[in-house]
């Protein structure tokens, strides 16, 4: 038995699931609400038998470990250490090496928890601290309390003597991060400062972030955790565990560049909005983010770092296909200025964003004189691998056009100097990029290819009329795999598709499906619901294809347009044929 087996065997899935969604009895099954969107009649199910759930209203499904990876954003490692953690499972004795490695993960957590109720209490004892933390810095007792906020003495070895008496150990202590040194020569990491812990999406300490109390203080005016077991800044985001649902329930999140400006924002109720460390935005960072949406604002200061890490991140959020926006305040204030002044800009200034490249390419244009011939060569050095880095063929050609006529120069001038000439880059080669859809007919979609799959499963009679199907006619990974899998082996029992490892769980939530919409139907009507979900796939996948075959018409030699044509008329056809077959069995 491994770590994730364990973990099913002692947690039963409504009872995860229950903790985030009512559930309520509906036969063999549990229905609810859907999480994921703002349904008011329950179509997300989940059930027991099969240890899967399904939402009706987003397409969506899965085991408890994909539930907890949605609605936690957290990813496969992270779902299991959660769930591990609830079932009471030791997931160290499952890894390679045992015990040996050095202080367990839960130890380092505990060490991490003691360390903030230490200075905690630090914090109501100190004066001066409590004094800068809420007449200075304009924090309330609420917001000391929610992010528990607290106060490093500058004894030098007064978190290490606290600890030591709580049962940790040097070495704990170390690789938590929270002491410098050796032997005796150990010494407290921080001294003297506003202490700000670093959670993780479900609130556990994993780091701190420690604030000088004046600027005439000697070191740097900030400190972090270094690199640890728990912390690593390339991959966290700081106020996550208190922004998650603001961000999925307004649909956006903004990024700033302190955590204090994140504390200020969620102290007037601004939620969604959270901090990387400084400027260092990471892919990571984004696909955490991702999790819960794909509309990404960043707040970073307009100066050179802050130009710089906005120019990363448009490239970042591209490959990522997310929508990176960038949002200006006013007189060059940062957030947490904005705020005590007036917290009413600072929520309008979070819907009053530009689009993240068309706000590049102006602050560029402030910088160089673009009516000179030298300003036109160092605005296009800067600007043309940013547009290169952008993954969509539409957006890169479209932003080639906007440049040539700012800078009053041809298109295949930029090109030639983007190092194109007459060799093929990204600037001209036409990827195969999927059409821009909105979320309900991609839901669509999904739902469509659910159902015909989960009607197939069970029939063996419809297998038969997808036969003439393609498997790029479906759109997830899964169901191009249980598809191939049908028309390879039409006589393949429902028992052993349910035991196909690569697609055991998806099967599972097919017949599912197939259970709340089908079971009590005449085989006369399902064949019916199968020709026009057969129809709906079909015309979504000639319409795809085409625009495909539009775009690469854009730039098509002679020969290639006669071959795109003739691609198209095979698609033409194909979509008459099948309209054909809808009327007659209208």
């Amino acid at each position: 038995m491994d770590g994730a087996s364990e973990i099913r065997s002692r947690l039963a899935i409504e009872d995860v699931i229950g903790e985030y969604v009512q559930l309520k009895r509906a036969g063999r099954n549990y229905r609810g609400l859907s999480p994921f969107t703002s349904e008011k009649t329950p179509s997300f199910m989940v059930s027991p038998e099969k240890q899967i759930w399904h939402d009706f209203s987003s397409g969506k499904g899965g085991n408890m470990f994909s539930f907890i990876m949605e609605i936690e954003g957290l990813d496969f490692k992270g779902a299991l250490e959660l769930l591990a953690r609830k079932a009471g499972v030791d997931l160290d004795k499952y890894r390679s090496g045992g015990r040996n490695q050095g202080p367990s993960r839960e130890r380092l957590l505990a060490a991490n928890a003691a360390a903030v109720k230490f200075y905690q209490v630090q914090l109501a004892a100190n004066t001066a601290a409590l004094n800068y933390a809420v007449h200075e810095r304009k924090l309330s007792k609420t917001t000391l309390l929610l992010w528990r906020l607290g106060y490093a003495p500058n004894t030098g070895t007064a978190l290490i003597n606290y600890l030591k008496k709580q049962g940790f150990a040097d070495q704990e202590m170390r690789q938590a991060g929270l002491i410098s040194g050796r032997g005796s020569t150990s010494y407290d990491m921080f001294r003297s400062r506003l202490m700000i812990p670093l959670m993780d999406p479900q609130g556990q300490v994993v780091g701190f972030t420690a604030r000088a109390l004046s600027i005439k203080d000697k070191g740097p005016k900030y400190i972090n955790t270094p690199q640890t077991q728990l912390y690593d800044k390339s991959r966290h985001v700081f106020g996550l565990h208190l922004a998650k649902q603001a961000i999925r329930s307004e649909g956006f999140a903004v990024i700033v560049e302190g955590n204090l400006d994140v504390i200020m924002s969620h102290q007037v109720g601004v939620n969604q909005v959270v901090a990387t460390a400084g400027t260092a935005l990471t892919q990571a960072h984004l696909k955490s983010l991702n999790n819960f949406t794909s509309d990404i604002r960043l707040c970073f200061d307009a100066d050179r770092a802050g130009l710089s890490a906005t120019e990363r991140a448009i490239g970042l959020a591209s490959k990522l296909h997310l929508s990176l926006n960038i949002i200006d305040l006013v007189d060059g204030k940062d957030p947490d200025e904005l705020i005590k002044k007036d917290p009413a800009s600072w929520r309008s200034a979070i819907n009053n964003y530009q689009y993240g490249v068309d706000w590049f390419i102006e602050r560029l244009s402030e910088r160089y004189d673009i009516k000179s011939a030298n300003g036109k060569r160092q605005f296009s050095d800067v600007a043309l691998p940013l547009i290169g880095s952008l993954d969509d063929a539409v957006e890169r050609d479209h932003y080639l056009n906007k440049l040539s006529k700012m800078l009053d120069v041809s298109r295949s001038s930029l090109e030639e100097k983007a190092g194109r000439s007459n060799q093929p880059s990204r600037f001209l080669k036409k990827s195969k990029i999927n059409p821009v859809v909105t979320d309900r007919q991609q839901i669509e979609l999904v739902k469509n290819e659910d159902h015909l799959l989960a009607l197939a499963i069970k029939h063996k009679s419809i297998r038969q009329g997808l036969l003439s199907m393609k498997v790029d006619m479906f759109n997830r990974d899964p169901a191009k795999a249980l598809f191939k899998t049908l028309k390879d082996h039409p006589d393949s029992s429902t028992s052993k598709l349910t035991s196909l490892d690569e697609v055991t769980d998806y099967v599972k939530i097919l017949l599912l499906q197939y259970e709340e919409l089908y079971q009590d139907l005449e085989l006369s009507e399902l064949n019916y619901e199968a020709k026009r979900l057969h129809t709906r796939l079909v015309e979504a996948y000639v319409k795809q294809q085409k625009n495909r075959i539009a775009i690469k018409l854009a730039d098509a030699n002679e020969e290639q347009t006669s071959r795109l044509l003739t691609e198209a008329s095979r698609l033409d056809n194909l979509l008459k044929t099948n309209l054909e077959e809808k009327e007659v069995n209208a």
